[in-house]
């Protein structure tokens, strides 16, 4: 049997730590300026925001906790405790946007005139924080950072939005566009919040990554000199990076340690460029019986 283990570097999470803070503060600021402003847009993208501080600070805690290595308790390590943030994030999100909806309706039936004026100056603070926040993401090389920071891009265009609709604000009276783009923002974080759950759900249940084709990795491993097939194949990500797989290869003709070691090195060198990192193979003999029901 053979085990290979290959640890990611982690990088430092100064770039995290600070988009986090500037994200926070201007949460803050969001909140009394929604109130002073009586848009209900606003307060949506507070609220939007302050899931984003959630999802910043989780991913932060996070990134310092997977550097934990395997004990006892967890022997693959605490990769998966990002999966656990990401499903509070979540959480946190719907509930927020439901009250965004049921807040945000009845102005629909009675739209109430907001301060355009003041949701100009919050809507040009809003692209200038959530920038900076880009810009610094931007500098990092870790996926986690990559993500954090198209994230971080939405929210920018976001604030685009409402700049828009305050400047139409400011020249026609249209106060029905507050409670719209309200409801638009709450859709969007509906949206993108379903979408991320399914994935860390899927995660979670040790579903397949989807930028594998199990299939096909297979065949392109029973292809190699020296191997009659392969079977008993499991294949999950720890947390959507992290991949794991686990094997049975059945040999041609048996082979010494030195053989064996030759092949082992060829079937991780065809692996790891699918993007595996943690694995396990085990050979058996033609003739051998295999002891698990679903091989």
């Amino acid at each position: 049997m053979s085990h290979n283990h290959e640890h990611h570097q982690h990088h430092p999470t100064g770039n995290i730590r600070t988009a986090f803070f500037l994200n926070l503060f201007f949460t803050l600021i969001e909140i009394v300026g929604g109130i002073l402003t009586n848009s209900v847009a606003i307060l949506s993208d507070a609220l939007h925001d302050f899931g984003d501080s959630i999802s910043l600070g989780l991913s932060w805690y996070f990134q310092k906790l997977s550097k934990k290595k395997r004990d006892q308790n967890f022997t693959f390590g605490y990769r998966r405790f990002s999966i656990f943030g990401a499903i509070i994030n979540s959480i946190v999100l719907v509930i927020g946007s439901l009250f965004i909806i049921i807040v945000s309706f009845p102005r629909l039936l009675n739209p109430q005139q907001p301060n355009a004026e003041g949701m100009i100056i919050l809507a040009i603070l809003g692209i200038l924080v959530n920038g900076a926040a880009v810009l610094k993401l931007k500098k990092g090389t870790s996926l986690n950072e990559k993500v954090v920071s198209l994230h971080l891009m939405e929210d920018v265009l976001g604030w685009v939005a409402v700049l828009v609709a305050s400047i139409v604000m400011t020249f026609q009276n249209i106060p029905i566009l507050d409670p719209v783009l309200s409801l638009l923002i709450a859709a969007y974080i509906l949206f993108n919040v379903f979408k991320n759950l399914k994935g860390a759900l899927k995660i979670i249940l040790q579903a397949i990554p989807s930028n594998i084709d199990l299939g096909r990795l297979e065949k392109k491993i029973a292809s190699l000199n020296g191997i009659n097939g392969v079977h008993d194949t499991h294949l999950w990500t720890m947390d959507g990076e992290y991949n794991v797989l686990t094997i049975h290869i059945v040999l041609e003709e048996n082979k010494d340690l030195e053989g064996l070691a030759s092949l082992k090195q060829a079937i991780r060198d065809e692996l790891h460029e699918e993007h595996i990192q943690h694995i396990t193979i085990e050979f058996e003999t033609k003739d051998e019986q295999c002891v698990h029901a679903d091989c």
